[in-house]
């Protein structure tokens, strides 16, 4: 069977002429955000990466088909029915595909299908990593492994803070992947500019960061690089402040019995219930300004090759 991956024209016609390209995920539409926060946010961040001078590519998985990029009905389909679309990582990727499903995908199938169509750089929220408790659960996010396959730039709030960051920094260091603060020494931990962990590597601004792109790959280093870049200052919750809470949200999944692919949307529910939606908002955010950091450094990149 062919294998077909689909590009709207604006999509294909940017990579066509080395215009930059920004990749947009689809499982924060459909499992990250309720409706009608969710779509609101995805037309949102397009924009954004419109007016920074690159075209968004929104990826998702539609009857078997690799989209990149969508259309208006598409992603508000996608926001509308949520949970009820399959949250689709790389290793579901060939079911899917197969059996003509579609699919709202993670940050490794959006890395993987970025890579394939490519879309050198891509903007989250946050990553997933290494969970707590992973000596006895080793539940490990498959975005761990895939930062070591594909070669793109991911603009993240740095890894959920539902995880355990510094077990998830020392993977990303086995794996040879590049940790790079975007104006920070401090590995930002999602609703919260700082961790207490340090990055290894500090740039100032899109054009390093692109620098360190090429160099990267003009040396035949493949795999992705995470490019951690901190919250807005009037947006984050404090860590002193959001700890406790994730905390609960862990014990009451455990007590739930939820775990794998379904725990990061339950946790990210019950944080927003809790914090009366503060979350959300800061999640919005985050989301907000990676998608304007994203487009800067696509543009830093395209620009060096040209």
């Amino acid at each position: 069977m062919a294998i077909e991956l689909s590009l709207t024209e604006e999509v294909r016609r940017a990579l066509e002429e080395r215009r930059p390209v920004v990749a947009l995920e689809s499982t924060i539409i459909a499992h990250g955000m309720p409706y009608p926060q969710n779509v609101e946010t995805a037309r949102a961040v397009e924009e954004i990466v419109r007016e920074a001078g690159a075209v968004p590519a929104t990826i998702a998985i539609i009857g078997g088909v690799l989209k990149v990029g969508l259309s208006g009905v598409e992603l508000d389909r996608f926001g509308r029915e949520g949970r009820s679309i399959a949250k689709v990582s790389v290793r579901d990727l060939p079911f899917v595909v197969a059996r003509g499903l579609d699919g709202a995908t993670t940050v490794a199938s959006t890395m993987r299908i970025a890579a394939m169509a490519g879309i050198s750089v891509f903007a989250t929220g946050g990553i997933g990593g290494v969970h707590r408790g992973a000596e006895t659960s080793f539940d490990i996010s498959a975005d761990m492994t895939e930062f070591a396959e594909s070669s793109v730039a991911v603009v993240t709030a740095g890894a959920k803070a539902i995880l355990d960051l510094g077990l998830t920094l020392e993977t990303l260091e086995t794996l040879g992947v590049p940790v790079i603060g975007l104006g920070t020494d401090e590995f930002p931990a999602f609703y919260s500019r700082g961790s207490g962990h340090a990055v290894p590597m500090r740039c100032n601004s899109a054009g390093e960061i692109a620098s360190v792109m090429r160099a990267k790959w003009e040396m035949g280093l493949k795999g992705g690089i995470v490019v951690a870049n901190p919250i807005p200052a009037d947006a984050e919750i404090p860590a002193a402040e959001i700890a406790p809470v994730i905390e609960a949200a862990i014990r009451k999944a455990a007590a739930k019995g939820i775990h794998g692919k379904e725990t990061t949307p339950f946790l990210l529910a019950e944080i927003a219930g809790v914090t009366q939606g503060r979350s959300l908002a800061a999640n919005i955010a985050l989301v907000r300004n990676n998608a304007r950091v994203a487009a800067a450094i696509a543009v830093a990149f395209a620009a060096q090759a040209a």
